[in-house]
């Protein structure tokens, strides 16, 4: 198939600005040598668009970035696209507009389509992304259903059969979780990084039989088992439906503001509050969930270490369901090692000689109990992953719709 004249037209411009290592088409007068060339040829050759180039850098860019204006089915995509390639406001004016979204609205004019070939529709549901929601609602509440019952099965159980309740039922709950973050706003929109996932099982192991163990360890044990704290996993557990929607939220909210807004800067400015806000409701959710997972298990309410990791995580997952993958992971493990440090210095300061290592530990630990550990080490990530989301998922990048299916 012939491509259309504006994409020939353009090709010169975007060759001549790839030679020069700029990132922007050349819009310098023409050489001299172009006054020589018979006004006649020049129209024939191109329907006198060539000359028009010159004084049409929008043309050019339209070139280089052919794929996007083809694809996009609104010009919100395209102003999210050439944000991800470094277009910013300042940009947009040497193409003559006062902003990123008018250059992708005349872009998004502008671009050859043909009748019969136009661009699916591919986020009807704007309030919905990624999965209708009743299904993805449903999801989501397994795993603290799936939480609940395991625990009741291995009240009302003992000896072999209670192993196998307690095995079963982490399997389930395992699978629940993973059906519930393959569909919805927390599914994943990029390749996750592998080591995400343990840094996340150690994190989760440790909410559950860490804070017995560092205990043991201060008390120079441990001697005898001691009984794993169920009330924070399941109030986990549950927490996976008031994140998710806390994510749905965002992500429609953010796509109208998008819609609205008129810059990068002020989309930025109304994205952040936003952010913070949906953040603010989960933890609020979350809290009320610990409470009342420890008064009906009968155990101590570990607000701050169960609510900081419940935060770490929920930010994790909302900057890889937003295409971030990188920062979620390395903060992951970071807060694990420092779990794991901590527990591992207490041990070492059995050593003869080694004593001092133990100290900062034993003494958090003594003046504010073992939950201090995972309350710092997860705060801390937690605070480095907002930072880094109210950054990152405030830019209009972050939302472009994606051709990914529930």
């Amino acid at each position: 198939m012939n491509e259309p004249v504006a994409w020939r037209a353009g090709a010169a411009s975007a060759s001549a600005s790839a030679s020069t290592g700029s990132p922007f088409p050349d819009t310098s007068p023409a050489s001299p040598s172009a006054h020589h060339t018979s006004p006649a040829k020049g129209d024939e050759a191109t329907g006198g668009s060539r000359r028009r180039t010159g004084v049409d850098p929008v043309k050019a860019l339209m070139h280089r970035h052919r794929e996007l204006c083809e694809r996009a089915v609104d010009p919100l995509e395209i102003a999210a696209g050439l944000e991800a390639h470094g277009v910013t406001d300042r940009t947009a004016a040497r193409f003559r507009h006062r902003d990123v979204f008018s250059l992708a609205e005349e872009m998004y004019a502008r671009v050859p389509r043909d009748s019969g070939n136009e661009p699916e529709t591919r986020h009807t549901e704007p309030d919905t992304p990624r999965g209708r929601r009743p299904v993805w609602a449903a999801l989501a509440l397994l795993p603290g259903t799936l939480g609940a019952l395991t625990l009741v099965g291995l009240h009302f159980t003992d000896g072999r059969l209670r192993l196998a309740v307690g095995a079963g039922g982490m399997l389930a709950v395992y699978a629940a979780l993973r059906a519930a973050l393959s569909r919805g706003p927390l599914r994943a929109t990029a390749h996750t990084v592998p080591a995400a996932r343990a840094w996340t099982c150690w994190l989760l192991a440790y909410a559950l039989l860490g804070d017995g163990l560092l205990s043991a360890a201060v008390a120079g044990g441990p001697d005898e088992a001691w009984p794993p704290a169920t009330a924070p996993l399941l109030a986990l557990a549950f927490a996976v439906a008031p994140g998710a929607w806390c994510a749905q939220l965002f992500a429609a909210a953010a796509r109208r503001r998008l819609a609205s807004s008129r810059g990068l800067d002020e989309f930025a400015a109304s994205a952040r509050p936003l952010l913070l806000a949906v953040f603010a409701l989960f933890l609020c959710a979350l809290c009320i969930l610990i409470g009342v997972a420890a008064a009906v298990l009968g155990q101590d309410a570990a607000y701050a270490g169960a609510a900081t990791l419940g935060a770490l995580l929920l930010l994790a997952r909302l900057l890889t369901a937003h295409g971030r993958t990188h920062a979620p992971a390395v903060v992951l493990g970071a807060a694990a090692a420092a779990e794991a440090l901590a527990v591992a210095t207490v041990f070492a300061g059995r050593v003869p000689g080694c004593g001092f290592l133990a100290v900062p530990v034993e003494t958090a630990t003594e003046a504010w109990g073992p939950g201090t550990v995972p309350a710092l080490a997860c705060g801390a990530a937690a605070l480095t992953l907002l930072v880094h989301a109210a950054r990152t998922l405030t830019r209009a990048s972050a939302h472009a719709p994606t051709d990914t299916t529930p």
